[in-house]
């Protein structure tokens, strides 16, 4: 079989690639070398899969299905493991074995085409939030703990990259401004230290045969939990733009979310305005004007 990357996570993966970066010219050969190690047999690759993988639906040796996982180090797999082994299944995909080779990942199949997106807004945010309620554990102590970035840290990169943006584009320099501003002061007290899920969304959340519910695809971060809620918020933002209600109804669901996992609004608030403003600017700067002007304009109504 041939194991040729599928065209979204060529795409992703080029927008922001280093300087002498050939982990995709070396994935079928990698993939090729995970299957054969392991004595699997390849049903077919996820497609159009994620935008920081490859991933395999396949059969064990004793017929079980699972999915192969391969994943660049700059996609932070080792600190994905690492994650998945603390929760233990707990809310979140489970991984099926220990540390056998860099950036590949053997993990539970679940259904990778039934997300609880599919589900009414109501109901898909409902599930979605009690399965991020699970993941909100005390992170691993000393060095299996080392491994995870903090909210400082990781945010702290995005705030260097926005300042440079806004330097280059004044037109995003505004709403840049206002979401460093409501960082610093984020970071000055932060309620709480749990292992996060990171980018969790509801296209996250699939359907599974040991759980109704599971989370797939982290990217563990240890911090507040506001700070991982705040992605959840912005769900289906093409649909919140495309009504005349959408800041009114923004406003109620950052109330809503916030009650039901019981984190400060005003946080959640702030957080959902960073993360909505370094996630529109990043678009803005690699060409992907229409969802930056949907993300920018989201960012506006908080």
């Amino acid at each position: 079989m041939a194991f040729e990357p599928p065209r979204r996570l060529v795409r992703a993966l080029g927008e922001n690639a280093p300087d002498g970066d050939d982990w995709l010219e070396k994935l079928p050969e990698a993939a090729h070398q995970a299957v054969a190690l392991r004595e699997l047999t390849v049903e077919r690759i996820q497609v159009p899969g994620g935008r920081s993988s490859m991933v395999l639906l396949v059969r064990r040796a004793d017929g079980s299905p699972a999915v192969l996982k391969l994943a660049p180090p700059r996609a932070r797999p080792e600190s994905e493991r690492a994650a998945l082994a603390h929760w233990g299944g707990l809310g979140a995909v489970q991984l099926l074995e220990p540390y056998v080779g860099e950036g590949v990942l053997l993990l539970e199949r679940l259904h990778p085409d039934v997300s609880v997106r599919s589900l009414p807004e109501a109901k898909a945010l409902l599930e979605a939030a009690g399965t991020l309620r699970r993941l909100w554990v005390e992170p691993p102590a000393g060095d299996e703990g080392a491994v995870f970035e903090t909210v400082a840290e990781r945010t702290g990169r995005q705030a260097r990259a926005m300042r440079a943006s806004a330097e280059r584009d004044p037109d995003v320099a505004p709403l840049v401004d206002t979401a460093l501003a409501a960082r610093a002061e984020l970071l000055e007290a932060p309620p709480e230290h749990r292992l996060l899920h990171g980018t969790f969304r509801q296209s996250k959340v699939l359907a599974g045969d040991r759980l109704p519910w599971l989370a797939a695809g982290p990217d563990p971060v240890v911090g507040e939990c506001a700070f991982d809620l705040a992605r959840l918020v912005r769900d289906r933002v093409e649909d919140l733009i495309a009504t005349s209600s959408g800041a009114s109804t923004t406003r109620r669901r950052v109330k809503r979310l916030a009650e039901a996992l019981e984190v400060d609004q005003e946080r959640l608030r702030g957080w959902t305005l960073f993360r909505a403003v370094e996630s529109g600017v990043r678009a803005r700067r690699v060409g992907r004007l229409q969802d930056a002007e949907l993300l920018l304009e989201f960012a506006g109504w908080l």
